[in-house]
């Protein structure tokens, strides 16, 4: 992937942002306020990086599977390689389980404590994804809080910019307090 470096780019949102490093994706930002706070917040705790008019290619093939992904494709994007040294290795385990929610359904705090083994990480499950430096990469927009909640957001915009991204994956055909879809 290069040196490292950063970019922002344009999608159906809004602006995003991404950085990245040698190892991967080290950072991706949803929409903030505007282009500046963007930045800002994506490279919030990370090195200097240089902003890059032509990312990588592996780079540039991530930023073309965020914009597919808020367009409406159906993408995973597990394609992408991440740069997880910043992480806890919870946190790793939480968006590996994350990574693994179809685009156009979702999963709730308590499904993913449950698949850690403990369904009393349900908090521990919300913070981690509170603190997931690569949304929607690692598509924390689709895990609910119980009863089909929306819980909380740290993006711009909160549990709206959520619940907007759900739509656009069509995760809302169904009423939210109806059960999720059989797997």
């Amino acid at each position: 992937m290069g040196e490292g470096g950063h970019a922002l780019f344009d999608t159906a949102i809004g602006v995003c942002g991404i950085a990245w490093g040698a190892a991967g994706v080290l950072a991706v930002q949803l929409p903030e306020a505007d282009a500046a706070r963007t930045r800002a917040r994506l490279l919030k705790g990370l090195p200097p990086l240089p902003e890059v008019a032509q990312p990588p290619a592996a780079v540039q093939a991530a930023i073309e599977g965020v914009q597919a992904l808020l367009n409406g494709e159906a993408r995973d994007l597990r394609e992408v390689a991440l740069d997880m040294a910043r992480v806890s290795p919870f946190q790793r385990e939480v968006y590996a389980i994350a990574r693994a929610i179809p685009p156009g359904q979702t999963r709730s705090y308590g499904e993913i404590a449950q698949a850690l083994g403990d369904a009393g990480l349900a908090r521990a499950v919300g913070q981690a994804l509170g603190h997931n430096p690569f949304a929607p990469i690692v598509p924390c927009h689709r895990v609910l809080a119980a009863g089909n909640r929306p819980g909380g957001f740290s993006a711009g915009g909160g549990a709206i910019t959520k619940m907007r991204m759900l739509a656009i994956e069509g995760a809302l055909e169904r009423d939210l307090f109806d059960p999720p879809p059989s797997r």
